[in-house]
Order: C-alpha cells, then structure tokens, then sequence
C-alpha cells in the first residue's frame, strides 16, 4: 500500500548494533529491533526500533468482543440501512471509536462497522487483518506506534495489520466512522502501479496523496494494556484478548520501510470520465482478498449529447455492492429514502440501478454532485446486529411502489 519511509532514528545498516545515546535512559544500552513484515516476511515490511522490549508481556486476559454474528440476506433482497439511528443524542459522547463500533455486514472476508464517537479509544491493534477507516464527519489524532496521524472528514485512515494504535477526536462534533476491517491486507489496484510499486500516470491519486506519520510518538509508561483482535474459533473466526505490556507500546525512537499507516482524503481522489458513463472499476481506490473499495466523488457527467449520464440498470452476477452515501446529492437514488449517511446494499443475485424518474431527470446534466464509498464483495454479506437494527424495510419496494407494507407506492 505504501512506499519507503523513514521517520526517527536508524542505524546506517539493517541488524547491527544500535545505541541509546539520550540522557534519558541507560547510555550505551541496545535499542530493540522489531522487523513488522507481511507474508511470511516475503512482502513489505518495516524496522522499528523500541527502547523496550515489545514482547514484554506482564499480564493478558479476554476482551469481550460485541456480536459479530450474521444472519444471511434472505429472502434475497435490495436492503437500506440508516445507521445515524443507531446513536441516541448525545450518546456518542461516552462512545469510543473502537469498542463502540456495531457490525452492519459481514461475510467471511471483510466486515463494515458503523460507529459515531466522541471518547478516546483504548489502545487497540487489529491481528487479523488490514482496517480502513472512512471518517463521514469529525476529526481525530490518531496515535500509533509508528507516529501520529491526523485526521478529517473524507479521510480514509488505512491502518495495516498489527500496528498498535487508538483513536483521539477532536472538535465538537461527533466522529463518525466506518470502519471496514478486512481478513487480508489491504493495496491499490495493480493495474495503478508499475511492476516495482510506483503509481503510474494512469492512476487516480498517487504518493503525494498518502501521507504517513513523519516523527516518531515517544510516551512514558508501564503496565500497558492493548485490546487485540486475532484470529480464532468463535464466531466470525475472529476473538479478542486485553495484552498487559511492561512498557509503553509507544517507544520506538525510529522506523523505516515500506509498512505503516497513513491517511488518503477522498477529495484527492481525481475521477476518470468519458463520453458516456464509465463503468465501476474506473472508480476503484483500494482492494483486499475478496472485495474492492471504490469513490464516487463529484464530476463531470458523460458528454456524448445524447448520453445517459446515470449507471445502467446492471447485475455483478459476482457481487454484492454496499454504497454509502456522504455527500452531495445522488441522483440515482432520487424518491428511494436515501439520504446522507445512508448505506444501501443490492446483493449480486438480481439487477438493481437507477430510480424511476431519475433516469430522464439526469438528461442533460453535466455534473454529477455526489460523493459515495462503495464496496464490493465477492461472497455474500450477512446482516449484522447493527445491519438488523437500522433497516428501512420499504427501500426493497421503492423500484414497484408495490410489496409488503406499501400502498399507492408509499410505506404504510
């Protein structure tokens, strides 16, 4: 996902001897280097180096992890969720980014959490796969044991598998979150790098726009507590422990490689248009195994004159799409009860596509103002507890006016 940093201090030579030299602790004594690498060590990776010992272990015990069970989409059908409902007012004031997150879809690859925060997180790493975090609203510091990361609405906080972190908002206003935790590690689409890893000029964003931590974080402490997911056989595969650390996570003096965290906003995402609308792959930022991320941000519409400027109606006979929907005006979804903050889902096993009426609305239209995440997956998603909790059972129908609960194409 990244390119060679290097942030802090570090020998001129990787596994040779390196020396604390500060008046804050033993002169002379050996800094310890942790090597952080994916693959089996086969792919990237990066040295750190702690004046503790990262293995310093002092106590551990379970972490409660909240329900991660899944009940399948079925009857199979096209689902809208609304999960600003979820948080009564002011209840995010006491809710943290990481053990407040609820499970709105999952399947056996990747899983989308909603959240809306406003308490800072425990320290917190993620064993079982790459996270990215989409920021709808707030801000935040986001510490890790790699150097410190600012945040704002529209940022993605990709944080790779591993890194030790925890979540600071800043401002008022609440931090709200998705937050999807892959079972893989996370990277742009190889059709956007050349075969030694630089972006190519095809690409739609490039290194300018990721930006890592450029100092290291160095905190005193002891009897550290770490709340970490990994691998397991409950369900979901995935459990939770709490890991008591000797000292403070936050101690390596310097780094570097091509392993770390950093943040990428939306609005440097460029689009590629054409004269007539271009297909969803043009708009895809990151992929895991299993599943893809893409951006809808604002753009020119397709220009041929007679162009229709919305998607086509379309079955990914592959996939099931997961859109949400944070800025701007969609025009697609016009009269379906979508709105901003809005998630819907149009699983893979029939075709979904524009409202009725939206498709003569667009004609003629030469920008399309609209910002959306999209998420595609190849297995099937599951509905959550948080997925369950916040359904709009009418959206289904919206296409007809007719089913369930509806007359005169209203919900009843």
């Amino acid at each position: 996902m990244s390119f060679y940093q290097r942030v802090g201090e570090v020998p001129p030579k990787r596994h040779t001897q390196f020396r604390r030299t500060d008046e804050g602790g033993k002169p002379g004594e050996l800094y310890y280097e942790e090597m952080v690498g994916e693959e089996g060590f086969s792919s990237n990776s990066s040295l750190l180096y702690h004046r503790g010992v990262p293995s310093s272990l002092v106590d551990a015990s379970t972490w409660e992890l909240p329900d991660l069970t899944t009940t399948d989409n079925h009857p199979v059908l096209g689902r809208l969720l609304k999960p600003h409902a979820l948080w009564e007012e002011n209840a995010w004031r006491e809710t943290d980014p990481v053990t407040g997150r609820t499970l709105l879809l999952g399947n056996d690859d990747v899983r989308l959490n909603y959240v809306v925060a406003g308490a800072q997180s425990p320290y917190y790493r993620n064993s079982v796969g790459d996270e990215i975090c989409y920021l709808e609203a707030g801000s935040a510091t986001v510490e890790t044991v790699f150097g410190v990361l600012q945040a704002r609405a529209g940022d993605y906080v990709i944080l790779p598998r591993g890194t030790t972190h925890r979540w600071l908002p800043t401002g008022d206003e609440p931090l709200r979150i998705l937050a999807i935790e892959a079972n893989s590690h996370v990277a742009p689409p190889s059709r956007y790098v050349s075969r030694y890893g630089q972006f190519l000029e095809n690409a739609p964003y490039c290194e300018r726009d990721l930006h890592g931590p450029t100092e290291p974080l160095l905190v005193e402490g002891s009897d550290v507590e770490v709340l970490v997911k990994h691998r397991g056989n409950a369900p979901g595969g995935i459990v939770g422990s709490k890991l008591t650390y000797e000292t403070h996570p936050f101690d390596v003096v310097g780094w570097d490689g091509g392993l770390y965290p950093l943040t990428f906003n939306i609005e440097d995402f460029e689009p590629i248009t054409g004269r007539i609308v271009e297909p969803p792959p043009t708009h895809q930022v990151f992929e895991g195994d299993g599943f893809v991320v893409c951006n809808f941000v604002p753009r020119n519409a397709a220009y041929r004159e007679d162009a229709v400027p919305l998607p086509y109606y379309h079955t990914n006979v592959d996939s099931d799409e997961v859109m949400f929907y944070v800025g701007g005006d969609y025009t697609a979804r016009s009269g379906s009860g979508v709105d901003l903050g809005s998630i819907t889902l149009h699983p893979g096993a029939y075709a979904h596509g524009p409202h009725p009426g939206s498709i003569e609305k667009s004609l003629g239209m030469s920008r399309l103002e609209e910002t959306a995440v999209m998420v595609d997956t190849f297995r099937p998603l599951g509905l959550g507890v948080g997925g369950r909790a916040s359904e709009d059972p009418a959206y289904a129908w919206t296409w007809s006016g007719r089913g369930p609960g509806m007359k005169d194409g209203k919900q009843q």
